[in-house]
């Protein structure tokens, strides 16, 4: 008989990818108790170093997305400036090891449901009672009961489990008016890639492709252009098993990527077509990364007709804007361009109702199986999307266990508050702007007013040029009260170059936190040089100055800190900047 052991939590969150890292650190710095549940070694999903896909997301104009991720990336970029992907590894762990609240399960495989069926309100009849992981590292069945369950494992392996409401395939363009080129539903999806990278080396490398080994030629790069050189490649065309099922015919699809994977590999070195005499083979993933499989139904289901009309909902608690990038199922062996390339707007809005279940009680979900169309989900399922989804439902499942409410009773009733707090975890909303206290919006603050406006980032949706002022180094921006006044928070806010036109490198290089093919001449990274390195914020109180926070290395674009007493000023200091320049930018300085 193997062991077994039970766990209590407020939220178990299924899935350890980028959503669940996100929706567990949210959750757990609310005050929830939560288990993160996941079933391979390290964390990270697609963007770890056992698949190595881009985290990628919105392409507007200073649309990076911030909040979790962006404080994951800024991390990775002061310890890891080679983006050495053992190291990024360590990032995402120590993220979710520093939060007391998060009891992490790797190795944990989620295998059983426990289920109440009933009539629950808002039409339920589904409540999940608790998941079963079986870890192979310590041979022990885990039980984990919870409040609130979110299920980010990409292939909802929940909805079998549970009887959760979900679709997989793809709809007509008549079943919700879409544009797409679907004549007819299918079960067909897009598929999954086993991606491999090249590192140059200063001699001649000799690469003999086993015998399982696909032989490749010229013909079948046709519209798809291996180039090591470029920082762009990242192979993902090397696709397959959209036109199979994306489920249970993976370790099928997996040896056919492989094949696939180690030909591409012996055409680049040894086809004569290439200068890759001194290259060798990095990385060759065994662990296909998944694009598309089961999609939950949820109380609505965001479509393509939403995203390109740029629909705003009162619900927003994420974004989008990455392409509509539909890949066609038979992947590297469709004829033609492997997918679409369909401008969407940057930022477009995506509602809370997608991120939980229509019939199951206490369910919620994000990632790339929320309730979208196939289409739809041709643009939200690329990781800083998924990452931003996660840390809504985080946020919302936090708030619901405050109020013991439902998910939906949490938009019927709480809706603002998950909004409210989403900002100010230096969370983008398209459609709304942190809101600052009545008291700080009269009191005056020398260094200037654009720094109480609630707006977080230079951005045209504010229809403003007034956003944040630089400040001469060692100078302090103030409020000063004419008495004592009760202040609950401080926030503030700084530039952390989100068009990273600061770093080195290419574009790509600039954007993306990780690298594919590894060059002689690949740059080292570095902080963004418009953050703020050094600071301190100090409080007036009896007529005294106290150091309240004094942060030197700097690593954080945004501070929310807590405070709830009385006191007759507030001071910034902003000391010095990653970029050594004299002044240092201030996007907000402002407090409720």
């Amino acid at each position: 008989m193997l062991r077994r052991k039970t766990i209590e939590a407020d939220l178990c969150v299924v899935g350890g990818g980028m959503s669940g890292i996100c929706a567990a650190i949210a959750a757990a710095r609310g005050g929830s108790k939560v288990v993160l549940m996941h079933e391979r070694p390290v964390l990270g999903g697609n963007a770890s170093s056992e698949i190595r896909m881009w985290i990628c997301g919105a392409r507007g104009e200073n649309d990076r997305e911030t909040g979790i991720l962006e404080e994951i990336i800024l991390e990775d970029l002061y310890r890891n400036p080679t983006k050495n992907y053992y190291i990024w590894d360590t990032v995402l762990y120590d993220f979710v090891l520093r939060e007391p609240n998060i009891t992490l399960l790797l190795n944990c495989t989620c295998m059983d449901a426990e289920v109440e069926e009933g009539n629950f309100e808002h039409g339920r009849s589904i409540k999940l009672k608790k998941v079963t992981g079986y870890q192979m590292t310590t041979q022990t069945f885990i039980d984990v009961y919870a409040k609130y369950f979110s299920d980010c494992s990409g292939d909802s392996i929940l909805a079998p489990l549970t009887g959760a409401e979900f679709t997989l395939g793809r709809e007509s363009a008549d079943e919700f008016g879409e544009d797409t080129h679907v004549k007819k539903s299918d079960k067909m999806t897009m598929g999954m890639s086993c991606l491999i990278q090249g590192r140059e080396t200063h001699r001649p490398i000799k690469f003999t492709p086993p015998p399982f080994s696909k032989k490749l030629d010229k013909s079948h790069f046709e519209h798809r252009w291996p180039n090591i050189y470029n920082p762009a490649e990242n192979f993902w065309y090397l696709e397959l098993g959209g036109d199979r099922d994306s489920i249970h015919d993976t370790e099928e699809i997996a040896r056919d990527l492989i094949a696939l994977a180690t030909g591409t590999w012996d055409y680049i070195k040894n086809s004569g077509e290439y200068d890759a005499n001194n290259w060798e083979l990095e990385f060759l993933g065994f662990l296909p990364g998944k694009r598309e499989s089961r999609r939950y139904i949820g109380e609505y289901m965001i479509t393509q007709t939403d995203i390109s009309n740029n629909r705003i909902f009162d619900d927003t608690v994420a974004y989008g804007g990455w392409p509509l990038d539909d890949h066609f199922p038979a992947g590297f062996y469709h004829k033609g361009a492997p997918n679409t390339h369909i401008p969407t707007p940057s930022p477009y809005c995506i509602p809370y109702r997608c991120l939980y279940s229509k019939n199951v009680d206490n369910l919620f979900f994000a990632g790339r199986n929320i309730s979208a169309t196939h289409f739809a989900l041709s643009s939200t399922r690329v990781m800083a999307t998924c990452a931003l989804m996660g840390q809504a439902v985080g946020t919302a499942a936090d708030v619901a266990r405050r109020y013991c409410l439902t998910p939906h009773d949490v938009y019927l009733q709480k809706m603002e508050e998950v909004q409210d707090i989403l900002l100010d975890a230096d969370c983008f909303l398209p459609n709304k702007i942190r809101k600052v206290s009545p008291l700080c919006k009269k009191t005056e603050i020398i260094g200037g007013d654009a720094l109480k406006n609630g707006q977080d980032r230079p951005h045209r949706i504010y229809k403003t040029t007034e956003c944040g002022v630089k400040v001469k180094n060692g100078t302090a921006l103030e409020y000063a009260f004419e008495s004592e006044e009760e202040v609950n928070a401080v926030h503030i806010v700084f530039d952390s170059d989100l068009e990273r036109t600061t770093l080195p490198g290419t574009r790509v290089e600039q954007t993306r936190n990780t690298r594919s093919n590894i060059r002689l001449d690949s740059p080292q990274m570095h902080m963004p040089q418009t953050l703020c390195r050094d600071f301190k914020l100090e409080f007036i109180k009896n007529g005294n100055v106290q150091s309240t926070l004094e942060v030197k290395d700097n690593r954080k674009r945004s501070y929310h800190i807590e405070v709830n007493e009385k006191i007759s000023g507030i001071r910034l200091i902003p000391e010095s900047n990653w970029g050594n320049s004299d002044e240092t930018a201030v996007f907000s300085f402002d407090f409720k």
